[in-house]
Protein backbone atom coordinates (compact mmCIF):
# COMPACT_ATOMS: atom_id res chain seq x y z
CA UNK A 1 0.00 0.00 0.00
CA UNK A 2 1.20 3.48 -0.74
CA UNK A 3 0.98 6.39 1.69
CA UNK A 4 -2.19 7.77 0.09
CA UNK A 5 -4.10 4.50 0.52
CA UNK A 6 -2.94 4.26 4.14
CA UNK A 7 -4.15 7.81 4.76
CA UNK A 8 -7.52 7.06 3.16
CA UNK A 9 -7.89 3.86 5.19
CA UNK A 10 -7.03 5.70 8.43
CA UNK A 11 -9.55 8.44 7.67
CA UNK A 12 -12.24 5.89 6.81
CA UNK A 13 -11.64 4.06 10.10
CA UNK A 14 -11.71 7.36 12.00
CA UNK A 15 -15.01 8.41 10.41
CA UNK A 16 -16.48 4.97 11.10
CA UNK A 17 -15.43 5.12 14.74
CA UNK A 18 -16.80 8.65 15.08
CA UNK A 19 -20.17 7.62 13.60
CA UNK A 20 -20.28 4.57 15.87
CA UNK A 21 -19.62 6.66 18.98
CA UNK A 22 -22.08 9.33 17.83
CA UNK A 23 -24.75 6.71 17.18
CA UNK A 24 -24.12 5.08 20.54
CA UNK A 25 -24.37 8.39 22.37
CA UNK A 26 -27.55 9.24 20.46
CA UNK A 27 -29.02 5.82 21.30
CA UNK A 28 -28.21 6.20 25.00
CA UNK A 29 -29.28 9.85 25.25
CA UNK A 30 -32.17 10.34 27.71
CA UNK A 31 -34.46 12.03 25.17
CA UNK A 32 -37.56 10.98 23.29
CA UNK A 33 -37.41 9.17 19.93
CA UNK A 34 -38.59 12.18 17.91
CA UNK A 35 -35.66 14.27 19.13
CA UNK A 36 -33.23 11.43 18.40
CA UNK A 37 -34.61 11.20 14.88
CA UNK A 38 -34.28 14.95 14.42
CA UNK A 39 -30.66 14.87 15.57
CA UNK A 40 -29.90 11.85 13.36
CA UNK A 41 -31.45 13.61 10.37
CA UNK A 42 -29.28 16.66 11.04
CA UNK A 43 -26.16 14.51 11.25
CA UNK A 44 -26.94 12.75 7.96
CA UNK A 45 -27.74 16.01 6.17
CA UNK A 46 -24.56 17.61 7.49
CA UNK A 47 -22.56 14.61 6.28
CA UNK A 48 -24.12 14.88 2.81
CA UNK A 49 -23.37 18.60 2.69
CA UNK A 50 -19.75 18.04 3.67
CA UNK A 51 -19.31 15.34 1.02
CA UNK A 52 -20.78 17.68 -1.60
CA UNK A 53 -18.52 20.52 -0.45
CA UNK A 54 -15.40 18.36 -0.70
CA UNK A 55 -16.49 17.07 -4.13
CA UNK A 56 -17.13 20.61 -5.37
CA UNK A 57 -13.79 21.88 -4.10
CA UNK A 58 -11.96 18.91 -5.66
CA UNK A 59 -13.69 19.42 -9.01
CA UNK A 60 -12.91 23.13 -8.87
CA UNK A 61 -9.21 22.44 -8.17
CA UNK A 62 -8.97 19.85 -10.95
CA UNK A 63 -10.64 22.25 -13.37
CA UNK A 64 -8.20 25.02 -12.46
CA UNK A 65 -5.25 22.64 -12.90
CA UNK A 66 -6.52 21.53 -16.32
CA UNK A 67 -7.05 25.14 -17.40
CA UNK A 68 -3.51 26.01 -16.29
CA UNK A 69 -2.09 23.06 -18.26
CA UNK A 70 -3.99 24.10 -21.39
CA UNK A 71 -2.84 27.71 -21.02
CA UNK A 72 0.76 26.60 -20.50
CA UNK A 73 0.66 24.34 -23.57
CA UNK A 74 -0.89 27.14 -25.63
CA UNK A 75 1.76 29.61 -24.50
CA UNK A 76 4.57 27.15 -25.21
CA UNK A 77 3.18 26.54 -28.69
CA UNK A 78 2.93 30.29 -29.37
CA UNK A 79 6.49 30.83 -28.16
CA UNK A 80 7.85 27.91 -30.22
CA UNK A 81 6.04 29.20 -33.33
CA UNK A 82 7.40 32.72 -32.74
CA UNK A 83 10.96 31.50 -32.19
CA UNK A 84 10.73 29.14 -35.17
CA UNK A 85 9.91 32.01 -37.58
CA UNK A 86 13.25 33.72 -37.08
Amino acid sequence: MNANQTYIMFNTASVGAAYFMLGLSLWLAPIDLATKGYWAMGILLLTGSLVNLVKYRTDERLSAEMTAKIEKARNEKLISEYVGKE
